[in-house]
């Protein structure tokens, strides 16, 4: 056993790549609002650490992870990559099915990857308190647990629908030490101002994202973390597809088509750009598909612009697919991936094709996330399960071609603390919902004018 413990340890990456070294163009930078020039260090400096504004720039191809984070790594890495052979077989497909599960972290999900670097490169700059945002509770969870580890505190601003449909997430972060509040909330003067206009606002990660930034730049010696989006988020979350390359190789399986969910993207950054390397490398023909929900579609029905990362205006310009930082999504169940943009470095490889999107029902989701749970035994976050039903879709494809296909997915993290989501679903209960389109078009009219 011993021999064992030390080879997997051996296999946990020792680098995060970075893509923006091998991309056939560079991204766009971020844009200062104000001057409409590129922001620097010096813009980012009074929200973020040097040490990840560093990363967040970076051109080099890999950045070494540090010891004390690998140390802590080392508590559910490598996770395992599993072959889906019971829905292959409810599927009668020739396809082979693979997905490298994320839910054996403490927090439950890919979340971790990130928190815990992000935590470290705060407490290594003498940071004792970080405010941040949260969806449906996966990122202030797995941030929770980072900051009682490195013995700092912590303030979540958790949108408000996801608070209500998820309130064990909001007890796994209280019980990590964290102080948990629905936004838009009472406690922020731009929150005071949502609320005044309408009491029943239910939040957005926009909204949540202004009120967490608002808050570091009112309490000194505070400092902000993101879950994902940017670049440096991404790129922590590369040790999945690293791991993910050997373990498919182990199994002489290497994928055909890589899925994931996307809401900012890191997830799926983080399986998807150590293959696309290898791709760009000329080695493979490997195909990428980010599955993202038809009431958030900043992919499929998105533009390609300059905006604000967050509602209140705060944040630097990004260039993204966006539906508007005014777009207000609806309050489905796969709250993680209710956000307006999408992370610059996914929106950049998009428009260069080298990648696929799409977008799926909320009804349609559970039923896979039903399937997958009664032939993996594994209950899927609802945010996972829109990577399931494009894998169902793909070897749905291979079935009706009659040819083989290894495909590989994200399952980002487990869905117990969705129960409740779950149980709407069994009940019935749960609408579909496509963003009007006019709505949309309303949204992105107010995108900021950029030269």
């Amino acid at each position: 056993m011993k021999k064992k413990f030390l080879l997997d340890e051996e296999r946990i990456p020792k680098t995060w790549y970075n893509v923006v070294a091998d991309l056939p163009e560079p991204p766009a930078p971020p844009l200062n609002p104000a001057t409409g020039q590129p922001a620097g260090p010096e813009d980012l400096a009074p929200i973020f650490p040097m040490g990840l504004l560093e990363q967040e720039m970076s051109p080099e191809r890999y950045i070494a992870i540090p010891d004390e984070v690998r140390d802590i790594y080392r508590i559910w890495r490598p996770t395992p990559l599993i072959r889906a052979t019971g829905l292959e077989k409810a599927l009668d497909t020739p396809a082979r099915i693979f997905f490298k599960y994320e839910g054996v972290s403490p927090a439950g999900s890919h979340k971790s990857n990130t928190a815990v670097a992000q935590a470290y490169y705060n407490k290594q700059e003498g940071i004792t308190r970080i405010a941040t945002e949260t969806g449906a509770g996966q990122w202030g969870s797995a941030l929770a647990m980072a900051c009682h580890m490195f013995g700092m505190d912590l303030t979540v601003y958790m949108v408000k629908v996801s608070y209500h449909q998820k309130p064990y997430r909001r007890t796994l972060m209280q019980l990590y030490g964290a102080e948990v509040f629905p936004s838009p909330t009472e406690h922020t003067a731009y929150g005071r101002t949502l609320l005044a206009e309408d009491p029943d606002n239910g939040g957005s990660l926009g909204i949540a994202i202004s009120e967490a930034l608002e808050d570091v730049v009112t309490h000194p010696g505070s400092k902000y973390s993101l879950g994902s989006v940017l670049n440096h988020v991404l790129l922590h979350q590369t040790v999945i597809g690293e791991e993910a390359i050997e373990q498919m190789e182990m199994a002489d399986a290497y994928p055909d088509v890589v899925l994931g969910c996307v809401g900012g993207g890191s997830s799926f950054a983080g399986i998807a750009f150590p293959f696309m390397r290898e791709k760009l490398a000329g080695k493979t023909k490997t195909r990428f598909l980010a599955v993202e929900p038809t009431a958030t579609p900043s992919f499929t029905k998105g533009t390609f612009a300059y905006d604000f990362g967050d509602t209140a205006k705060m944040t630097p310009l990004l260039k993204m697919y966006t539906l508007g930082h005014d777009f207000i999504p609806a309050g489905i169940h796969a709250g993680g991936l209710r956000y307006h943009g999408m992370a610059p470095l996914l929106s950049h490889a998009y428009d260069l094709g080298l990648i696929e999107a799409s977008a799926v029902r909320q009804t349609k989701v559970f039923d896979a996330a039903r399937l997958f749970v009664q032939t993996e035994g594994i209950v899927p976050a609802p945010e996972s399960a829109h990577a399931i039903i494009a894998a169902i879709d793909e070897a749905l494809a291979a079935k009706a071609e009659g040819a083989p296909r290894n495909i590989l997915f994200n399952l980002t993290g487990h869905g117990h603390l969705d129960l409740a989501s779950y149980d709407s679903f069994l009940a019935g209960d749960l609408q579909d919902y496509d963003h009007p389109e006019e709505a949309i078009a309303e949204s992105i009219a107010a995108l900021p004018k950029v030269g």
